[in-house]
């Protein structure tokens, strides 16, 4: 009974975030639209001017999944700093671990490189759905991709997600109405910081 509540509870939140960030809300429309257009932007950015006769090595398709969230659900627990890097982070070992200690046989690779971040992040409590995609790119990516092992964990993922989170922690903030992360602490934080670099007058 108390397992079916919980999820009912969870059901509900989820539905009323969901209605809350898709109002039409020009003002709002207009931060996501800038957050994620920056994030992707300078992702893009580093790709085009550090390896240009390459394969894509610092952007890929889940961070475009990862933007949704991030800019556009950002209430969402899915969408918070924790999950977003978390999740990221975790479902890249797992996948880079699969594709180096299972056979190279992608009806197997891919699902288990899936279904393994899923419970991983489970567990850890980051769950982010772009995780998913995340390793199923590990195994199922270009030689390029595959070929830099655990090296993929820092470059594309991390040095991307730290990208997506930078520009989300500004532009997130823009307005009253958007708040990111939910976390209270960090806000508390945020405003002693601010507090400390206003101009005191003079007695």
């Amino acid at each position: 009974m108390n397992t079916k509540y919980k999820i009912k509870r969870s059901y509900r939140k989820t539905k009323y975030i969901l209605y809350k960030e898709t109002l039409v809300d020009f003002k709002e429309h207009f931060w996501a639209f800038l957050g994620s257009f920056i994030g992707i932007g300078l992702i893009a950015f580093l790709q085009s001017h550090t390896l240009p006769q390459s394969d894509v090595i610092y952007l890929i398709g889940s961070f475009g999944a990862s933007s949704v969230l991030v800019y556009g659900v950002i209430q969402s627990p899915l969408a918070q700093p924790r999950n977003l890097i978390g999740g990221h982070l975790i479902s890249a070992i797992i996948g880079v671990t699969v594709y180096k200690f299972v056979p190279d046989i992608v009806w197997l690779t891919a699902p288990l490189a899936v279904s393994l971040s899923i419970v991983f992040m489970q567990m850890t409590k980051t769950l982010h759905p772009p995780g998913g995609a995340t390793a199923l790119i590990a195994v199922t990516g270009s030689n390029e991709i595959k070929n830099l092992g655990y090296w993929y964990v820092f470059s594309p993922v991390l040095t991307g997600v730290l990208i997506l989170l930078a520009v989300a922690l500004v532009f997130n903030n823009m307005t009253s109405n958007r708040q990111y992360p939910t976390h209270k602490k960090y806000h508390q934080f945020r405003k002693r910081v601010a507090s400390v670099f206003k101009i005191k007058p003079n007695d």
